[in-house]
C-alpha cells in the first residue's frame, strides 16, 4: 500500500491558471472541438485534468529494425528513405508507402486513405513506429502504424501512453497533446483527503496522482494514482453519509413506543400468515420507531413480497401512540391503490386513510387539509400533493415513501412537523439494491429486506419469444383470454420511431385490436394521457371490462390486477433488468398459473444476456446483482438520479477500497465531528447537500 517513491515532479513554478477557465479558451481548442469535449462531459480545464485514461498503450519496449518479426505488434527506430503515394486501380483507395531503415536494415509502411502522410513523411525524419508486421510482396511491412518524430520527449509512440474515453474528432492523441501541457497546474487543484489520513493510508498528494495518472513513470504508479483519486471519492461519500446519519439521530425525533399487544392484534385479525421476512423487518422497523433519533430505513423486497402489510403494521403503533403518518406514492393510480390496501387492513383498527392527490376535487381538499392541521386524520395516502406548501401536519410521525429510492433532502424538510420535529422515514423500493452497493450508497441509511414470497405464490413461468414464434404466443394470449384471464402488453416507446425502431403502444394498439385480437376488448394507456383518463382506463380494466391491456412503462409501479395472467413484453431487450422484473411482477398476484412472454424486437447480444437471466430467475435480488455485473454500477445506480458526483476512479464493487475509506471516514469524524479542521474536505460537501441532510 506504501507508494513507491514518486518524484514530485510537479513545481509550482506556472503562473496560476483559473480551473475553471472554459475550454475554448486554451490554445488549440475552437469552438467545434469545445462542442465536442462537451459530449464528453468536459467543459474547463478542471474537468480536462479529472478525464482520467481508460488504460495505456505501452510501447516502450522497441525491437531493432532487422529483428522484426511477421504476425505481431512492433515497435521500431527507423529513418525515412523515401516515401511515396498511388490510387490503388479499382477502389481508388490512396496508398501512401514508405522505406524505412536503420543500420543497413530495411522495411516498408503502408497507410490507407490518409494522403496529408506525405508531407509529414519527408525522407531523412527519424521517426519511432509501432504497429503490426505482416509479410508482403515487398518484404516486412507494418500496416497502418501510429508514428511519432524522435525526440527528447515521446508523448505518443515509444512510451507509457494514456488511452482515454473520446468520441466522434476528439482522439486520444489530441487529448494527450491538451492535458500534457495543463499537467503543471495540479497544484492547484484542492486536495480534499485531509493530509494526516493521506499519510494513514499511504497515498500520493492529488497534484502528484493527477500528474501520474496522466503522464505515469510505471503502470504500478499509474495504478496507485488511480487508487488515489478512487480513495477520496470514497472518503467523500462516506464522510457525507456518516455525517448525514449522526446528525439525524442526535436530531429532536419522534419516539413511538413499541406496543408489543397492538402488533399481536393487528396481526391475528390478518387473513394470511406473515412471512419470516415479513416478521423480522417489521421488528427492526418498530425497534427503529422506539429507538431516539429518527428512523431512515429502506426496506427492499421483490414486488408482491408483502411490503405494504408491514408499512400498515407501523401506521397503526404510530396511531396508537398519538402520531400521523402520511404514505407517499410516485402516481395517483398507485397512491389509489395504497389507499385501497390500506383501508381493507386498518379500517377496522380504527385508522381509515384519506387520499389526496393531483385529482383531489377543491373540497375535499380543504376537507382533508383542515383533518390533518387539526391532528383528526392519522393515516394520509398521497402523491407528491402532499409536500405542497399548504399541507401542514402537526403531529406527523412517519413518513412512507414507495418507489422513489432517495426522497430529496428539500422534499424531507418539507414533510417535517409544524413544530419542526424530525418524521422517522420509511422509503420501500420493489428495486433492490445490490448488496455490494448498498454499504457505499446507502451510509446514511438502514436497509431491511423481504427475501420470501407469501405462502401460495406460485412462480411466474417466464418465455423469451424470438418472431418465429408470435403466431403461437397470441393464440396463447386467446386461449387464456377464454378461461377468463386477462393480458398487458407492454411497449417500450409511445410514438412510432424510426431510429430506434420501437413499437408505440398506439401503433400496437391499432394492430392488437384490428388484426390480432379484433374478437377481444383491447384498451390501451400511455404516460400522455390526462391522469383522471388514464384512472378511468385502468378502473376499466381492474373491473374486468377489457381483456388486454396495451401499455407503456406506466403499469411498471404497482398496479395490482389479480385477475391478469399474462405479461407479454415488446421489444423486451430494450429494457433494463430491473424494469423487466417489474413488469413480471405485475401478474402472478392471484391463485392462477401466471406466464411473461418477452417479445425480442432486435438482435443484441446485450439484449440477449439479459432476457436469459430474467427467465432464469424470479429473486429481484439475484438480478440485481446480474444487472450490475452487465452494466456496472455507474448506469445501474444512476448516481446523478441520486444527486450524487459522478465517481470517475472509484469502482464501487470494490468493496476492500470502500471499507478502508468509511474507515478513515470515521476516525476523521470522531476527531473533527464539525469538519473545521481541513477547509477543502468542508468545501467538499457542498457536493453532496442535494442527497445527504448534513447542514
Amino acid at each position: 500500500m506504501a507508494v513507491s517513491t514518486v518524484v514530485s515532479l510537479v513545481t509550482s513554478t506556472y503562473v496560476p491558471l483559473d480551473l475553471d477557465l472554459p475550454l475554448s479558451r486554451i490554445t488549440g481548442i475552437g469552438p467545434r472541438q469545445a462542442q465536442r469535449l462537451q459530449k464528453l462531459g468536459l467543459g474547463t480545464v478542471r474537468d480536462l485534468l479529472f478525464h482520467l485514461p481508460r488504460r495505456y498503450e505501452d510501447t516502450r519496449a522497441t525491437v531493432p529494425l532487422y529483428a522484426l518479426r511477421p504476425g505481431a505488434v512492433q515497435t521500431v527506430r527507423a529513418r525515412v528513405r523515401n516515401v511515396s503515394a498511388r490510387k490503388t486501380p479499382y477502389k481508388k483507395i490512396v496508398l501512401v508507402e514508405a522505406t524505412l531503415e536503420d543500420d543497413g536494415a530495411v522495411a516498408n509502411a503502408v497507410w490507407f486513405n490518409q494522403p496529408f502522410l506525405v508531407k509529414q513523411l519527408q525522407p531523412g525524419t527519424e521517426l519511432i513506429v509501432s504497429g503490426k508486421v505482416e509479410l508482403s510482396r515487398t518484404g516486412l511491412t507494418f500496416r497502418n502504424p501510429v508514428f511519432e518524430r524522435l525526440g527528447p520527449d515521446q508523448h505518443h509512440v515509444g512510451t507509457l501512453a494514456p488511452v482515454y474515453p473520446e468520441t466522434e474528432g476528439i482522439t486520444s492523441r489530441f487529448l494527450r497533446s491538451k492535458i500534457e501541457p495543463l499537467l503543471g497546474f495540479t497544484t492547484q487543484v484542492p486536495d480534499r483527503l485531509p493530509p494526516s489520513v493521506r499519510e494513514a493510508e499511504g497515498l500520493m498528494p492529488i497534484a502528484d496522482a493527477l500528474y501520474q495518472v496522466h503522464k505515469p513513470e510505471s503502470l504500478e504508479i499509474a495504478r496507485q494514482a488511480r487508487e488515489r483519486i478512487a480513495f477520496e471519492e470514497l472518503f467523500l461519500l462516506q464522510v457525507a453519509a456518516e455525517r448525514a446519519r449522526r446528525r439525524r439521530m442526535s436530531g429532536p425525533g419522534v419516539i413511538v413506543g413499541y406496543d408489543i399487544e397492538v402488533a399481536r392484534q393487528f396481526v391475528a385479525t390478518l387473513p394470511f400468515k406473515l412471512t419470516d421476512g415479513q416478521r423480522v423487518a417489521a421488528h427492526e422497523i418498530l425497534t427503529d420507531l422506539a429507538a431516539p433519533g429518527p428512523m431512515n430505513r429502506l426496506l427492499q423486497g421483490d414486488v408482491g413480497s408483502g411490503k405494504t402489510v408491514v408499512a400498515a403494521l407501523a401506521a397503526l403503533m404510530t396511531h396508537h401512540a398519538g402520531f400521523q403518518t402520511a404514505v407517499m406514492a410516485p402516481t395517483e393510480i398507485l397512491a389509489r391503490q395504497h389507499h385501497a390496501t390500506l383501508e381493507a387492513l386498518l379500517g377496522e383498527h380504527g385508522l381509515p386513510p384519506r387520499l389526496l392527490v393531483g385529482s383531489t376535487s377543491a373540497a375535499a381538499r380543504r376537507e382533508i387539509l383542515a383533518g390533518l392541521a387539526g391532528g383528526h386524520d392519522s393515516l394520509i395516502v398521497g402523491t407528491h400533493a402532499l409536500i405542497e406548501d399548504d399541507v401542514a401536519m402537526v403531529n406527523l410521525g412517519l413518513v412512507v415513501v414507495d418507489e422513489q429510492h432517495r426522497f430529496g433532502v428539500a422534499q424531507r424538510q418539507r414533510l417535517r412537523q409544524t413544530s419542526g420535529a424530525m418524521p422517522n422515514y420509511l422509503a420501500m423500493t420493489a428495486t433492490p439494491i445490490p448488496r455490494s452497493l448498498s454499504n457505499t450508497l446507502y451510509g446514511d441509511v438502514d436497509l431491511s429486506e423481504l427475501r420470501e414470497m407469501p405462502p401460495g405464490r406460485r412462480p411466474v413461468e417466464t418465455e423469451v419469444v424470438g418472431p418465429e414464434s408470435r403466431s403461437r404466443a397470441y393464440e396463447f394470449v386467446r386461449e387464456e383470454v377464454r378461461k377468463g384471464r386477462q393480458a398487458f402488453v407492454i411497449c417500450p416507446l409511445i410514438e412510432e420511431s424510426d431510429k430506434l425502431g420501437a413499437k408505440s403502444a398506439t401503433a400496437e394498439y391499432e394492430r392488437l385490436s384490428t388484426i390480432i385480437f379484433p374478437d377481444l376488448r383491447v384498451e390501451l394507456l400511455h404516460g400522455r394521457m390526462p391522469a383522471r383518463e388514464k384512472t378511468e382506463r385502468m378502473q376499466r380494466f381492474v373491473r374486468g371490462e377489457a381483456d388486454v391491456l396495451v401499455a407503456t412503462s406506466v403499469v411498471e409501479v404497482g398496479v395490482d390486477v389479480p385477475n391478469a395472467s399474462i405479461m407479454v413484453i415488446e421489444g423486451a431487450e430494450r429494457f433494463g433488468l430491473a424494469q423487466l422484473h417489474q413488469f413480471r411482477g405485475r401478474v402472478g398476484r392471484a391463485e392462477h398459473q401466471s406466464y411473461c412472454l418477452l417479445f425480442e424486437g432486435g438482435i443484441d447480444e446485450e439484449g440477449s444476456q439479459r432476457l436469459a437471466a430474467v427467465a432464469s430467475t424470479d429473486s429481484g435480488f439475484e438480478l440485481a446483482e446480474r444487472d450490475l455485473q452487465l452494466r456496472g454500477p455507474g448506469q445501474l445506480v444512476g448516481l446523478r438520479q441520486h444527486g450524487l458526483p459522478d465517481m470517475l476512479a472509484a469502482d464501487l464493487l470494490d468493496v476492500a477500497l470502500g471499507q478502508r475509506a468509511r474507515q478513515a471516514a470515521l476516525r476523521w469524524l470522531d476527531a473533527d465531528p464539525g469538519l473545521s479542521e481541513w477547509q477543502p474536505l468542508s468545501d467538499a460537501m457542498n457536493g453532496y447537500r442535494a442527497v445527504f441532510d448534513i447542514d
